[in-house]
């Protein structure tokens, strides 16, 4: 009698489990990447890659050869979006490798930021005087310097 008693979504958590079991959306995107791998505060090893995909969660990359599991590591990934159309930006991600395969490194994000690498010479002077300091990539009550305040 037992047998013909069935929780009535066994069958569809048995057709999730074969396929991707990931809590965040995974999206395709090929990043410059230089990646550091840390104990103890000093770096290890180090070197260039680039993202196979990433999520708010993880990131799979391609160190360009092996790495091993279980290590930490920081991430400096080029961004493909300039702040306010003028200074480049470095998603810097730390974190731990958890998987790796055929020159492929899953690495679970522990920490993450944005970085900006400065405004090139040649943009700093056709802007004028102003944008030379930080404080006028922000300005103008737009964008990054007004996150978190409230009108």
């Amino acid at each position: 009698m037992e047998s013909q008693i069935g929780w009535p979504d066994q069958g569809k958590q048995m057709e999730g489990i074969g396929g991707d079991r990931r809590r965040d959306r995974r999206y395709e995107i090929r990043l410059e990447t230089r990646w550091k791998l840390i104990r103890r505060r000093r770096v290890l090893d180090s070197g260039v890659g680039h993202t196979v995909d990433l999520s708010s969660g993880g990131i799979l990359f391609d160190p360009g050869r092996q790495l091993a599991a279980g290590l930490n590591v920081e991430l400096a990934i080029a961004w493909p979006v300039l702040l306010r159309n003028i200074a480049p930006l470095q998603l810097i991600v730390s974190g731990r490798i958890v998987r790796c395969a055929a020159n492929r490194a899953a690495v679970v994000m522990v920490q993450h930021e944005f970085r900006t690498l400065g405004v090139p010479g040649e943009q700093r002077t056709a802007m004028g005087a102003t944008a030379r300091a930080p404080s006028a990539l922000l300005a103008n009550g737009s964008g990054v310097a007004d996150f978190g305040k409230y009108r």
